[in-house]
């Protein structure tokens, strides 16, 4: 089964501020991932964040099915469904469940009041 080969894959997963830009990377596990700061505020005062989940497999596998925790997720600023995308309580999807290949990142911005803590759960090792 190829789920699972928890081989040396690396996924990394950072919410950029414009103060700084911490990245955490980890190996494909539950461990919470990350530092979430502010970026610019929507007009109306709302702060946003910008996410970058980028795969970083030292070993050139590429992912796919990428579920990320995010409570109840939600945004001020539409977020597109095809990028993430809350589908129950604390299971987001990452790119529609499509290949993410070695090196290829995929990036949103979304706005609330608050920030999600969010860690990779689950993923598909191609």
């Amino acid at each position: 089964m190829r789920f699972f080969k928890i081989v040396v894959l690396m996924l990394l997963l950072s919410i950029h501020s414009s103060q700084s830009s911490s990245a955490f990377p980890f190996f494909f596990s539950t461990k919470s991932v990350g530092i979430q700061g502010n970026t610019a505020p929507l007009p109306t005062g709302v702060p946003t964040y910008t996410v970058e989940i980028s795969n970083v497999c030292a070993i050139g596998c590429d992912v796919s099915n990428i579920h990320v925790s995010c409570g109840w997720f939600s945004s001020v600023r539409l977020v597109n469904p095809k990028t993430f995308k809350r589908i129950a309580y604390d299971n987001c999807l990452v790119n529609n469940g499509e290949v993410l290949r070695n090196g290829q990142s995929i990036s949103f911005t979304y706005a609330n009041t608050f920030k999600y803590p969010m860690k990779v759960t689950w993923a598909n090792c191609n």
